[in-house]
């Protein structure tokens, strides 16, 4: 079976490796981060959306799309969903399970980037941990605040009201209280990402009392099957009868 996989996130790593010993396996990615290195084919950079997808993967003879994407890649979700249509292949996505509050926690949820900027105003040091976003609205940086940025590798503007840290996780909990105190962070900015690699801010919050400001994550189109465990994902490949797999079910 021919496997295209959208990936982008440490699961889908694990999905290609398992998969790549018994099918053709093709990881894309974006090329913003590490290139990683896989037993299969890697393929870097991007289609031109949907129908450039749709193309690729009649090119390819891809028996089957893999979407998994990072929960806020719904963009690329999206194209995936209606390139597979397309294509007249099965699309099967990973949906990795979102944090859930513990006891202790401030959460103050928001749905967008306007709300976030409201919920915000009541602070002097926010930390955003929430990629790129920040770096467009630099000039609506308040007086009274100064904004801390963790993020990939990016061109900064001059601005003394700005400080970004260019880092990936996996970020330990230690590393992660000693940074919010340093800087004197009075509020987390955070998208809801889930997973391990960067969960230990959100423990450093709930241990210095800081609230939360999360951005929920957008809606993603269906899947012909979505799984919340790669374990699950490469199980059901490897169980199921190829016609099984390969009858897309979606509509549009």
């Amino acid at each position: 079976m021919r496997i295209l996989i959208l990936g982008g996130i440490g699961e889908a790593l694990q999905l290609a490796r398992e998969l790549a010993s018994s099918h053709a396996v093709i990881y894309s990615v974006a090329g913003k981060g590490r290139v990683p290195e896989l037993p299969g084919q890697v393929r870097i950079g991007g289609f031109g959306g949907s129908a450039g997808l749709a193309e690729f993967l009649r090119e390819q003879r891809i028996d089957l799309l893999m979407d998994a994407t990072h929960p806020y890649a719904a963009t690329i979700s999206h194209n995936a969903s209606l390139a597979a249509q397309s294509a007249g292949i099965p699309l099967w996505a990973y949906r990795r399970p979102p944090w859930r509050p513990s006891p202790g926690d401030d959460w103050r949820s928001v749905t967008d980037w306007l709300a976030l900027m409201r919920a915000v105003r009541a602070f002097q040091r926010p930390f955003f941990t929430v990629g790129l976003e920040p770096l467009r609205h630099t000039q609506d940086i308040p007086l009274k605040q100064h904004w801390l940025l963790r993020c990939l590798a990016a061109e900064v503007p001059d601005t003394p009201r700005l400080t970004v840290l260019n880092a990936t996780g996996p970020f330990t909990l230690p590393a992660e209280l000693a940074l919010l105190r340093e800087h004197r962070i009075d509020a987390l900015v955070a998208k809801n990402s889930g997973g391990g690699a960067v969960q230990a801010k959100l423990t450093a919050a709930r241990r210095l009392q800081l609230p939360v400001i999360m951005l929920e994550r957008p809606p993603l189109p269906p899947a012909d099957r979505a799984f919340d465990e790669v374990v699950l994902m490469v199980l059901a490949i490897r169980l199921a009868q190829p016609e099984q797999v390969l009858a897309p079910k979606c509509g549009g």
